[in-house]
């Protein structure tokens, strides 16, 4: 398939402030839930890579985390993986929610932009939020600000208009062989994708305030001999003691809430039975911390690759 002179492979960003949807519309392209999805805020923190194959080609999705002011070391770590992947990449895809109002956080990005030479596509999100006469206004808005190669709306949560993008992106792809093979979907170790999962779960559970400043740490994953279970040991890491308690509840019961729901969630992904044990540690103020944030798998220096 690669050896076709007509086979076009590169890689694109899914870039966007935080909450647009990025990781649903990535899930979706791909067919397959790979990067964790919630309401809140700097849910997606590492640039997690998926695959797209086709006849035609192979996109190559780059999910960055939301473009924000960052307030600590963590929301700097952020900010570095969603810039420094915008260099990289052939086509930009950016992400913003239907409205007239144009913000701060959005002129931002266009000004980051400005300095990229990819072209960047704009998605207009969660069209199925607002009424349908009023989109053309939207665009209107949004053409003002950049110049876009392409402006597609769209509700990648309710799959309207997303056939549209796929081509779209292979308008703008060079030709090329293929990076990875046909049955490839991430390069996400097994391990990342189940710690995020977990954190997902606990993401939904809790309050606003506490699921900033948690991180998962896979302490222990291995197949029993039979092959059919496999026994996942990990723990939830805050930053305070009152949230320690929040996060186990009352004689447990939220805790095993979040496991129960990852637990349930994980025995899909893997295709067999999972035991799953939680706990959760106290690392005050762990996001300020170079040493801590890159102990939990937010690493600068895998930015450099």
């Amino acid at each position: 398939m690669e050896n076709n002179a007509n086979y076009k492979s590169g890689f694109v960003a899914l870039i966007g402030r935080p909450n647009v949807g990025k990781s649903t519309l990535m899930n979706h392209l791909i067919g397959q839930k790979i990067a964790i999805t919630s309401k809140k805020p700097q849910t997606t923190r590492n640039r997690i890579q998926t695959v797209y194959t086709c006849d035609e080609g192979q996109i190559v999705f780059l999910d960055t985390p939301g473009i924000h002011k960052a307030k600590n070391k963590l929301g700097e770590y952020m900010v570095d993986v969603a810039e420094k992947t915008l260099k990289e990449v052939d086509v930009i895809l950016w992400l913003v929610e239907p409205s007239n109002f144009i913000g701060a956080g959005e002129r931002h990005i266009a000004e980051i932009l400005e300095k990229v030479n990819a072209p960047v596509i704009l998605i207009i999100n969660k069209t199925d939020t607002v009424e349908k006469d009023k989109i053309l206004e939207f665009i209107d808005t949004y053409r003002k600000l950049f110049q876009f190669a392409e402006i597609i709306p769209c509700s990648a949560l309710r799959h309207q208009n997303t056939d549209d993008i796929i081509p779209s992106i292979f308008k703008y792809l060079p030709y090329g062989p293929q990076f990875y093979d046909e049955d490839t979907i991430t390069d996400q170790p097994m391990r990342q994708i189940v710690a995020e999962i977990i954190r997902e779960k606990a993401l939904y559970a809790l309050n606003e305030e506490i699921p900033h400043g948690i991180a998962v740490v896979i302490d222990q994953m291995k197949d029993r001999p039979n092959g059919k279970i496999v026994d996942i040991d990990a723990t939830i890491i805050c930053e305070r003691d009152s949230h320690k308690g929040i996060i186990i509840g009352k004689q447990g019961a939220m805790l095993k809430k979040i496991g129960s729901n990852a637990r349930y969630e994980l025995e899909q992904m893997l295709e067999q039975k999972v035991n799953l044990k939680l706990w959760v540690k106290v690392k005050k103020d762990w996001r300020d911390s170079d040493f801590l944030v890159k102990n939990f798998g937010y690493d600068k220096k895998k930015l450099d690759l």
